[in-house]
């Protein structure tokens, strides 16, 4: 148990799939309770182990994940978030994730896309921006190589 504790306290208690709390009184057994998972299905891959619910974790079982954007976003074409985790922390630059009819749509998907990846990579300091351009706004992250 001092691993689900050590990897649960690292994560402050959230699941790394669906972004929600987890009950640290809750049963491992039950569909809400904690699990500790790896964050990549690929097998030569270095694993990160990350805590997620019990049910998240066996969704997700052997294929990899997908971190789903908040419906209240107003984006277009919104880029898979665990592809562009992945190579913002192999290679660092910047990446376009997303298009948005208004500035402030674009702002909250900046602002939630950076408080997102604060968790879903921690340690890698993300930050985004919101550029104009053909009627629209785009929205990209960036990030430094670790």
């Amino acid at each position: 148990m001092s691993l689900l504790d050590d990897v649960a306290r690292r994560d402050s208690w959230r699941c790394w799939v669906c972004d929600e709390p987890v009950d640290a009184d809750m049963s491992v057994n039950d569909a809400r309770g904690p699990s500790v998972d790896s964050r990549t299905a690929d097998r030569k891959a270095k694993a990160v182990e990350r805590l997620a619910h019990r049910a998240c974790n066996s969704r997700k079982g052997a294929v990899k994940v997908v971190v789903a954007w908040p419906e209240r976003l107003h984006v277009v074409e919104p880029a898979p978030l665990i592809a562009v985790a992945e190579r913002l922390e192999r290679k660092g630059g910047r990446e376009l994730v997303a298009r948005c009819p208004s500035r402030k749509d674009a702002q909250e998907a900046a602002d939630w896309l950076v408080d997102r990846f604060s968790r879903l990579v921690p340690g890698l300091p993300v930050t985004a921006s919101v550029d104009a351009g053909g009627g629209q706004y785009l929205v990209a992250l960036a990030a430094g190589r670790r």
